[in-house]
């Protein structure tokens, strides 16, 4: 499996491009969707869904433009089911960035457990705390865990926005990412990837 990270949108949050056997999945399409777009025909991809971490505003900008050129169904956890269409609770208002929010809801809601889409395989964890509904996708068999805005390198997710709950996100992260073999490599929400041991080790917030 290969994985493009783009940074784009309003605040550069990452978009991850999984690649497998000529199929995509697209993760938290951010903004800029002609890059998005760009990347899948280029080369020759043939896109299964666009998957959602969460609904936070930075992390849905190119939704509609990406599902509608794509013709694609999207996912998000149900517990944000109505974020996704909200400005207000998605964010986008607090920072008078105006009305961010796509048009239609999710197709379908991620429930924590095994999935399949197309040619790929992956694990569902519910991972609340930085939002209720926020997810983040294991790839047991490539090590590879895309954490959205749980866990960041030597970070986490901020929890001062609403809906945010600092001792929920790190009981999310203790019992559903550190309990993940050292090797995995997690691709964060924002800036550079890192990984479970070196987060177990080094995460000034994590320790006791």
């Amino acid at each position: 499996m290969n994985i493009k990270s783009l940074s784009l949108g309003i605040i550069g949050t990452n978009c991850y491009i999984l690649e497998r056997e000529h199929q995509a999945l697209i993760i938290d399409p951010s903004g800029d969707a002609h890059e998005i777009i760009n990347h899948i025909n280029h080369y020759d991809l043939q896109p299964q869904a666009i998957l959602l971490t969460h609904a936070h505003f930075d992390h849905i900008e190119a939704v509609d433009d990406v599902r509608d050129y794509f013709e694609l169904n999207v996912y998000i956890h149900e517990n944000e089911r109505d974020w996704l269409v909200d400005p207000e609770l998605n964010g986008s208002e607090w920072f008078n960035l105006g009305h961010i929010a796509a048009t239609k809801r999710a197709d379908g809601y991620l429930n924590e457990g095994p999935c399949s889409i197309g040619s790929f395989s992956f694990h569902i964890l519910h991972t609340p705390g930085h939002s209720p509904g926020s997810v983040s996708f294991w790839f047991e068999q490539e090590s590879v865990l895309i954490a959205g805005d749980t866990l960041f390198q030597l970070g986490i997710g901020r929890t001062d926005l609403p809906f945010g709950k600092h001792d929920e996100l790190i009981h999310s992260i203790n019992t559903k990412l550190l309990t993940l073999p050292d090797e995995t490599t997690v691709y964060p929400g924002h800036g550079p990837q890192t990984t479970i041991g070196v987060e177990k080790m080094d995460n000034p917030f994590l320790r006791s």
